[in-house]
C-alpha cells in the first residue's frame, strides 16, 4: 500500500507542472553579476547587500562564504561585525539630545563629560562628532596589539583611557582639519553615560534597539548565535586569511563591534531617514555642509562622512574595508531617498567598501549617479586586455558618462587612485593615461602618472613627467 502510494505521488509530481520561480527583473540581475564579479575581482569570502530606494525593496541578495574553511553559504541573516558602523548609533543618540535641547553642539563637550583632559575643555561637542577635534588615539597598535599608554593592553576603563592621554600633543589645532579618530567617540560615550547614568549598551537597547525591533543586532559578539556569525577574513599576499576580532572593552561599543544583519542596519537607515528617531527637519538642519578653519570643507558632519553624488547628498559610514552604509537624499530627507547597505567578511584585495558600494550603485541607476558608473566603467578598463580598444570609452566619458567636462578630469583621476588601492599600480597606469589623453592641458592628470610610473620604479619615464607636469603649472601663471 505504501509502495503504490508513493508510486501515485511520483506520477503526479511528473506530470504536474512546477510553481515557476519569480522572474528576475533586469536590474536584479545586473546586481547579481556585479556581486559576482566583485566576488571574482577582489577575493570577497562573502557578502550581503539591500538597496532601497524611496523606502521600497530594490534589491537584497547575499552570495560566498560566511566561512571559507567549512564552506558555509552566507544569506542575508548571516551576522557580520559591522565595526564602526556602530558610531551611527551613538552620533544618532547624541542628535536626540540635541533635539532634546540636553545638548548644544556647539558648546564645550566638558559641560556634558566634566572629566575630559585640561587640553580639551573648550573642544566643542560638534568637533568630536566630525572627527575635527584634534585629540590623539587612546591607543597605538603595537605589532597587532593594541595598547593604552601606561597599560599592557587596554586601558580597563573610559576613565583610565581618557586620563591617560592628559599629556598627550593634540594632532591639530581644533577645527583646522579632519582625522577619525575613535577617541572622539570615547568622548561622546562619555557625555551620554553621565546624562543617562546608564552604561552606553543599555541606552542602545532601550533607545534604537528595542523601539525598532532590531533583533538581529549585538553590541559585541557576546551573545551573537555562533551558527549565524560571519568569519572575519583579512588579504595578505593575495589570499584569504583569517582575522580574529579585537576583544573591545564594554567602554568601547560607542565607535567598535557592532555585530548585526543587512536587514537589522536597513531598518535603522529606514527609521533615521523617517524621522523615527530624529525629526527630520533637525537632521537637516545638523547635517549641513561645513567648513574648517582652513577653508576647505569638512569630510564629516553629524559623525557621517559627508558628500556629493550627482545632485544627491551623501551620507556615508564604513567599517573598515568591509562593509559600508551609505544614505543619499536630494533636496529633503522627506524626498527621493536612496540606503545601500554592503557587508563583507573580508577580501584577498582588501577592497575599499566605497568601491563596493559605488559598483553597486553604478548598476542601479547609472544617471543618477554618475561619479559612481565613471568609476566602474574604468575599473573594469584596468583590467581589460592592455591591447583592447578604447575608443568607445573616450566617447563615453566625453560625451556620455553625465559628468560636467570641468569636473571628469578629477572624477578620473579619482578613479585611477581608488583602482591603485584596490588593484595595484600596474592596472591604474591604464586610467591615468588615459586622463592624460583626454585632458594632456593637466598638470595634475600628468602628475598623478607621473606618480604612477615612479611606484612602479619606472624613475625615469616619472621623472619626465613631473617636469610636463610643472610646465604646465608655469605656463599656466604666465597666462594673462
Amino acid at each position: 500500500m505504501h509502495r503504490q502510494l508513493v508510486a501515485a505521488l511520483f506520477c503526479v509530481l511528473a506530470v504536474a507542472p512546477m510553481a515557476a520561480p519569480a522572474a528576475k527583473t533586469e536590474l536584479a540581475t545586473r546586481l547579481d553579476a556585479q556581486l559576482e564579479r566583485n566576488r571574482e575581482r577582489y577575493g570577497i569570502a562573502g557578502q550581503a547587500v539591500l538597496i532601497r530606494h524611496n523606502g521600497q525593496l530594490v534589491y537584497r541578495a547575499a552570495n560566498g562564504e560566511k566561512d571559507v574553511e567549512r564552506h558555509a553559504p552566507v544569506s542575508t541573516d548571516t551576522v557580520f561585525n559591522a565595526y564602526s558602523l556602530a558610531k551611527l548609533l551613538a552620533s544618532t543618540l547624541v542628535m536626540q539630545l540635541v533635539e532634546q535641547g540636553h545638548v548644544d553642539l556647539d558648546a564645550p563637550a566638558s559641560r556634558y563629560a566634566p572629566d575630559l583632559p585640561a587640553a580639551w575643555k573648550a573642544i566643542s561637542v560638534r568637533h568630536f562628532l566630525d572627527h575635527s577635534s584634534g585629540v590623539p588615539e587612546y591607543f597605538e597598535n603595537h605589532e597587532g596589539a593594541l595598547v593604552s599608554k601606561g597599560y599592557a593592553g587596554l586601558a580597563p576603563t573610559l576613565e583610565t583611557a581618557l586620563a591617560g592621554l592628559a599629556d598627550t600633543p593634540m594632532q591639530f589645532a581644533t577645527g583646522s582639519s579632519n582625522r577619525y579618530t575613535q577617541t572622539n567617540f570615547l568622548v561622546l560615550t562619555a557625555l551620554l553615560q553621565a546624562h543617562y547614568r546608564q552604561p552606553y549598551a543599555d541606552i542602545v537597547r532601550q533607545r534604537i534597539l528595542k523601539p525598532l525591533g532590531l533583533r538581529n543586532t549585538w553590541l559585541g559578539p557576546s551573545g551573537v548565535p555562533a551558527a549565524r556569525l560571519a568569519t572575519a577574513y583579512i588579504g595578505k599576499d593575495g589570499a584569504l586569511r583569517r582575522e580574529d576580532d579585537i576583544a573591545w572593552p564594554a567602554y568601547a561599543l560607542g565607535h567598535a563591534s557592532l555585530h548585526t544583519t543587512v536587514g537589522d542596519l536597513d531598518r535603522f537607515l529606514q527609521a533615521l531617514a523617517a524621522g523615527k528617531l530624529v525629526r527630520r527637519a533637525t537632521l537637516q538642519t545638523l547635517l549641513q555642509p561645513r567648513k574648517l578653519s582652513t577653508g576647505r570643507d569638512s569630510g564629516f558632519v553629524g559623525g557621517w562622512e559627508f558628500g556629493q553624488s550627482g545632485d544627491y547628498r551623501l551620507m556615508s559610514h564604513d567599517g573598515g574595508t568591509r562593509v559600508r552604509a551609505r544614505l543619499l537624499f536630494k533636496d529633503s530627507l522627506a524626498g527621493d531617498t536612496w540606503t545601500f547597505v554592503y557587508f563583507t567578511n573580508g577580501s584577498a584585495r582588501n577592497v575599499w567598501s566605497r568601491t563596493l558600494v559605488d559598483s553597486a550603485m553604478a548598476q542601479v541607476a547609472p544617471r543618477l549617479f554618475p561619479r559612481e558608473t565613471v568609476s566602474e566603467r574604468l575599473f573594469t578598463h584596468a583590467l581589460a586586455d592592455d591591447g583592447a580598444d578604447d575608443t568607445a570609452l573616450k566617447a563615453w566619458l566625453r560625451d556620455g558618462s553625465g559628468i560636467a567636462a570641468e569636473a571628469l578630469e578629477r572624477a578620473i583621476n579619482g578613479a585611477g587612485y581608488a583602482i591603485r588601492g584596490n588593484l595595484g599600480d600596474r592596472p591604474a597606469l591604464k586610467v591615468f593615461k588615459l586622463n592624460t589623453v583626454l585632458h594632456p592641458e593637466s598638470a595634475n592628470a600628468w602628475d598623478s602618472l607621473a606618480e604612477c610610473h615612479a611606484a612602479l620604479g619606472d624613475a625615469t619615464i616619472a621623472a619626465e613627467l613631473y617636469a610636463k607636469s610643472r610646465q604646465l603649472i608655469e605656463a599656466a601663471k604666465a597666462k594673462p
